[in-house]
């Protein structure tokens, strides 16, 4: 027979009412009747009836993430720290992917909000407002991840991307390279941040900067590694040739390098990258990649922060939250040749 939540109560001595407030991490019960609540529930091994929780509440304890694409090593890292956050809330997440096709997000983002989650994460690969104009008008809270539109008012989290890009090039011009080119990302915020960023810091270098030494991509997050390998065989063609490239993320980078082994040149004396990202297994390729962490982790849990308060029915002036990039430097970009 099951465990019913009356029942831990009954064991405990206390109300039905009070063992609820322990499951929901209510604030008015004291911290000792919690953790009581919380053993006992372990120790007969309690699952909540979601379902019946939600017809009494409303809710449906579930979250909704709409990403481009389930594999790519950024957004298993996000999801997995949002989950994190919303797992001791009895949240779960319901996930989808949009392949970086516009049409797909938006019957991927009706299919999701058709479930009634309690609120929606997109990191959309949407190229105007107008997809989202639908969104706007449902109830459910909404978080732009990733990606932002600057005049659309939501709630956003992601990286300072025009910082991404600042970052990445300065240290490469600091290594004395100047002809650095850049594998570019699709035009979405983060692309053409990362381009701009990398531009500015090339004006104020007074370096080489021409459109020739730009490559630009539309899905790089499905086929960053042949993107980035295509790219950097175009790159090797120009004359003079790239001393160094800044990848909009890592999976571009490592194709990228690859090509550039092929050719018979040596990374990173011939050639430097730097990367976007900082995927688990940058320190284990070949050459280990250098690259500018977005701190996804700590994306994740503002995303979670966020989704929580919003939850909980604290509106107000949507939110902006951006983290601070920071640059780990690998063999790719050292002075030691490999």
């Amino acid at each position: 027979m099951a465990i019913r939540l009356k029942d831990i109560a009954r064991d405990l001595g206390i109300s039905v009412i009070t063992a609820s407030k322990a499951l929901r991490g209510a604030h008015d019960i004291s911290e000792e009747t919690r953790q009581r609540v919380l053993k006992r529930m372990a120790e007969l091994n309690y699952r909540p009836n979601m379902m019946a929780r939600g017809l009494a509440s409303g809710k449906s304890y579930i979250v909704g993430l709409v990403v481009p694409d389930l594999l790519h090593p950024f957004f298993a890292e996000f999801a997995k720290s949002l989950n994190g956050i919303l797992r001791p809330k009895n949240y779960g997440i319901f996930l989808a992917s949009s392949e970086e096709d516009p049409a797909i997000e938006q019957q991927e983002i009706s299919s999701v909000l058709a479930r009634g989650v309690d609120a929606l994460l997109i990191a959309s690969c949407q190229p105007t407002l107008q997809g989202f104009y639908g969104v706007e008008n449902q109830r459910t809270p909404f978080i732009l991840i990733d990606r932002d539109f600057p005049h659309l008012r939501a709630n956003f989290v992601g990286t300072d991307d025009f910082r991404v890009g600042q970052i990445a090039t300065e240290h490469l011009l600091k290594l004395g390279r100047r002809c650095i080119a850049h594998i570019a990302g699709p035009e979405l915020t983060p692309g053409i941040d990362r381009l701009h960023g990398y531009q500015k810091i090339l004006r104020e270098y007074d370096a080489t900067m021409s459109a020739r030494y730009v490559i630009h991509n539309s899905k790089v997050e499905e086929i960053g590694e042949v993107a980035g390998y295509e790219g950097m065989r175009k790159l090797l063609k120009l004359k003079p040739r790239p001393d160094a490239v800044f990848c909009y993320n890592d999976l571009i980078a490592i194709g990228g390098m690859q090509a550039v082994l092929e050719a018979g040149l040596s990374i990173p004396d011939d050639i430097a990258f730097v990367g976007c990202g900082n995927v688990r297994y940058s320190d284990y390729l070949r050459v280990p990649l250098s690259s500018v962490d977005q701190s996804t982790a700590v994306l994740g849990k503002y995303a979670g922060d966020l989704v929580l308060e919003l939850i909980g029915g604290n509106s107000g002036a949507p939110k902006k939250l951006r983290v601070d990039p920071t640059l780990v430097v690998r063999a790719s970009s050292s002075s030691k040749s490999v």
